[in-house]
């Protein structure tokens, strides 16, 4: 099945993904167990490093070897310039991101269960960092290929992906949260890509597929697209669905692996538009990203080359 939209000339744009949302600084706590309420136990390591959804994908999108530009707010503090250096540290233009004075980055702490790579995540963001809908500037968040936005910011990330779409410029999601607005920011969206719990939340239907159909049909998405962790990812697209499995890697933390697949994932339809892109490729190529992500601590831990993913695709027996 085809890649579902169409995506401007290569070289027709000054980037080939424009990423507009959050970044954040991570402080990462591993632990041999998940703690239970009042109890104590010495950690395994800490680290401090740089994440958030947006700012992770652009950063995925870039160590692929794509150009990526990111659009957000940094705070004035320590944690900002840090989050904004390691954006510029793999060549994602920072030039259209705003600094906020007197104010701290968004930042979270993260328990990483030592045993599987899975984690909690307590994260804090200053609405002084917010974006609002005339912030947002039609040639910046149109100056590449591709768009993709988050829900942290409703109506901005609306307003972007709606000049987006007057631009020709396909339309990417992260979204993990029902919050008020959201409907309106789905409407033009053409890749809707979701945490496991928000197509049930959302629509009520507890049966995935189900969900994920009539999401796609409310709001006219090309693809919606639900990621599963070690079960890889469903798919629904033209009417049906797509399961794609997950690849083997030695799992030391899952933190990121879903802003890394929707890097992944721009980069897959960036990738592959000029030669007859197939969707199913796109997902399995999404799918390796993330999966090599995990094998190290942090969002950004083990960002994959292209070489990298090429190589997983071509060993695994999952290929699609």
């Amino acid at each position: 099945m085809r890649i579902p939209f169409r995506l401007p000339t290569p070289g027709s744009k000054r980037f080939d993904v424009v990423g507009f949302g959050c970044n954040s600084i991570d402080l990462l706590a591993v632990v041999a167990e998940h703690p239970t309420p009042n109890s104590k136990q010495r950690l395994q390591r800490f680290a401090r490093l740089a994440g958030g959804e947006i700012a992770t994908a652009m950063a995925a999108c870039a160590r692929l070897g794509l150009s990526a530009r990111y659009v957000g707010s940094f705070g004035g503090d320590e944690f900002g310039v840090e989050a904004r250096q390691s954006l510029t540290a793999v060549g994602v233009d920072v030039a259209a991101a705003r600094v906020v004075a007197g104010v701290t980055n968004r930042f979270a702490v993260i328990l990483v269960d030592a045993r599987s790579g899975d984690r909690t995540v307590l994260w804090d963001r200053d609405p002084a960092l917010a974006w609002t809908p005339v912030d947002v500037s039609p040639s910046v968040v149109t100056s590449g290929r591709m768009l993709l936005v988050d829900c942290y910011d409703p109506a901005a990330s609306a307003q972007a992906a709606k000049f987006a779409r007057e631009a020709g410029v396909p339309t990417v999601i992260d979204v993990e949260m029902v919050r008020p607005g959201i409907a309106d920011l789905l409407q033009n969206i053409d890749a809707i890509i979701t945490s496991e719990e928000f197509p049930t939340a959302l629509t009520g239907h507890e049966d995935l597929g189900r969900a994920l159909s009539t999401m796609g049909r409310e709001f006219g998405a090309g693809i919606v697209t639900v990621t599963l962790g070690e079960k890889g990812s469903l798919s629904w697209c033209g009417g049906r669905e797509i399961r794609t499995p997950s690849f083997a890697v030695d799992c030391v933390d899952t933190t990121g692996a879903g802003d890394v697949f929707r890097g992944g994932f721009a980069a897959g339809c960036l990738r592959m538009s000029d030669v007859d892109g197939d969707i199913e490729d796109v997902l399995a190529y999404a799918n390796a990203t993330a999966a090599l992500n995990c094998r190290a601590l942090g969002a950004r831990g083990a960002l994959p080359d292209a070489g990298e993913v090429e190589r997983l695709l071509l060993s695994s027996p999952n290929r699609v």
